[in-house]
């Protein structure tokens, strides 16, 4: 009896052993996850999660011609109306904005060298169906820029909100089409010189070899030439290139960038890593500078994304920063790595932790506010930044916030 009363125990301890590794997180809300805890070696906090799942939009298939001149770029109307509902516009703001002032003016300043005019046209943002074979979606959104006789129409989108402060994100994606274009995930802090700009860029050129990425803090250059440790272009670890699908990931966190593909860690540049709130942008385009190249007459490349999933950190009031839990700290821990289901968050823990013990998004915020990562955009000609502004940091849709002096930028 001995022997095989220490038998059931060894194989009862395995079965405990085995169901505790086998075990999976329950799923469950963004309204019930006080703080999400990211899969990192280092604790990496944040207060919000916000996913954009472009999978099944069959309803908003419509894939517009191209403008055939400037101002019937800039002027088009969106793709569908989706780009009009709550759901993006909360978050999101298709841009209309061209690059003529910084033809003109001092790339020093501008840090452009464009030789080609750019129009950002919502008409180059729309929902198409996946015909690829063995299909994992039925839709995906895509984003395209295409070269024109006198012109060049290209894609951006940016989060209404300029004060993400800390985040992690994530698209499902893959860049296809001419050489001459870039495709990019960014945040971004403007600033009224080069040197000053803040700027954590996921990029893919497509005259590079399809491998091969490109990670930047910015600035990356200056008068005196390239900045050493500012920027790394990365061969992509196995079989793996940019015009496929692939899981990309950009952790910004306080002092470092980290950039994963498919899950691994690709690059980490701690140099110049951001340090103040910044909006998130999405595009795709060229100018015909030095850093794109230049498109051939009538070609295009596009971004295709399937779905995109960040938690972040924003300081904007009504968003919010802080813990609601008992004494700061989070009670309902949740991740959306530990998840099998893309988009939907499991729970980790109620036991209550202080999220001051992480490194990264160190005061995470209060993601019960009924806002839900709503931003407010200013109408044209309003103010939306400066120094002591706690206002609005958007813009209405076709408008940009334009730096005027460290006090006062403007909607224009």
């Amino acid at each position: 009896m001995g022997v095989l009363r220490k038998l059931w125990i060894a194989l009862a301890v395995t079965s405990v052993i085995l169901s505790t590794v086998l075990a999976e997180f329950p799923t469950t809300s963004d309204a019930k996850c006080n703080c999400y805890l990211t899969n990192t070696t280092t604790k990496n906090w944040f207060s919000r999660h916000k996913f954009f799942d472009f999978r099944n939009m069959s309803q908003y298939v419509n894939v517009p011609g191209p403008a055939q001149n400037p101002s019937a770029a800039s002027d088009a109307g969106v793709a569908s109306s989706y780009f009009e509902s709550a759901d993006w516009t909360n978050f999101w703001s298709l841009q209309r904005w061209n690059n003529s002032l910084m033809m003109r003016g001092n790339s020093d300043v501008t840090g452009s060298d464009a030789t080609v005019l750019m129009v950002n046209s919502p008409s180059n943002v729309y929902f198409e169906n996946n015909k690829d074979t063995k299909a994992a979606s039925k839709t995906y959104m895509t984003m395209r820029t295409v070269r024109h006789q006198d012109f060049q129409s290209a894609a951006e989108f940016e989060s209404g909100s300029g004060n993400y402060h800390y985040l992690s994100i994530r698209m499902l994606a893959r860049t296809r089409g001419a050489s001459g274009a870039i495709t990019a995930m960014f945040t971004y802090r403007g600033a009224q010189s080069l040197q000053s700009v803040q700027e954590a860029d996921l990029e893919v050129r497509t005259r590079d070899p399809s491998s091969s990425i490109q990670y930047t803090n910015q600035p990356s250059w200056n008068a005196n030439g390239d900045i050493a440790g500012a920027t790394k272009n990365i061969t992509q670890p196995g079989k793996v290139n940019w015009n496929d699908w692939q899981y990309h990931r950009m952790d910004w966190t306080p002092g470092s960038t980290n950039w994963f593909v498919n899950g691994q860690l690709v690059s980490t540049i701690s140099f110049q890593a951001p340090r103040d709130p910044s909006q998130i942008i999405f595009n795709a385009w060229s100018d015909g500078g030095s850093w794109s190249g230049n498109m051939s007459v009538g070609s295009e490349a596009y971004l295709q994304i399937q779905w995109i999933d960040v938690v972040y950190n924003n300081t904007d009031p009504a968003i919010g920063f802080k813990p609601t839990a008992t004494n700061g700290k989070c009670g309902s821990i949740c991740s959306i790595d530990e998840t099998k289901t893309v988009g939907t968050p499991v729970l980790i823990t109620t036991t209550p932790q202080n999220p001051s013990g992480g490194q990264s998004g160190s005061n995470p915020g209060s993601p019960g506010s009924p806002s839900g990562g709503q931003a407010c955009f200013a109408a044209k000609y309003g103010q939306c930044a400066g120094k002591n502004w706690n206002g609005c940091t958007g813009c209405a849709a076709g408008t940009t916030c334009r730096f005027q002096n460290d006090y006062y930028s403007q909607c224009l």
